[in-house]
């Protein structure tokens, strides 16, 4: 239920988002601007025992806190297509337990949507294969000329 009268900090505001292929796959693209500081999405799906996170083999794990980690592998978590960057556009907010995508900087219509993972999954997943966001990808070609 979206209510005029919510406001704050927390609560994500009505940005038209697309799931689009980008660059590194399936990513999450601004469809209209959304300015620094804005609240964009929450990262939803259910809450995990310590024992099932041991036994899941979702990559869209989120770490909440010691004793909480949220499983948004549903399709229906929109947040889960925000890929990772070095130098990212938007950054993560945890407030009561719930977690939020925060934008770090104005982003214009057209353009993908992304926060820097944390250490340990990065390392687990992103630098096997190689970073392959914008910044790694533009480090790799001056290399290479």
């Amino acid at each position: 239920m979206t209510s005029k009268k919510k406001q704050g900090k927390f609560v994500p505001g009505d940005f038209k988002l697309k799931v689009r292929r980008g660059v590194d796959g399936l990513g999450l693209f601004a469809e209209e601007p959304i300015k620094k500081g804005a609240c964009i999405i929450e990262y939803v799906g259910p809450t995990l025992t310590k024992e099932e996170e041991y036994k899941s083999r979702s990559k869209y794990l989120f770490e909440v806190t010691k004793t909480k980690t949220i499983d948004g592998a549903a399709r229906s978590n929109t947040a889960r297509y925000i890929n990772h960057a070095c130098k990212p556009n938007c950054e993560i907010e945890i407030r009561k337990g719930q977690v939020f995508v925060m934008a770090k900087k104005n982003i214009k219509a057209g353009e993908e949507l992304n926060y820097d993972y944390d250490t340990s999954y990065f390392d687990e997943y992103i630098k096997p294969k190689g970073c392959r966001c914008a910044s790694c990808k533009a480090k790799k070609m001056q290399k290479a000329a």
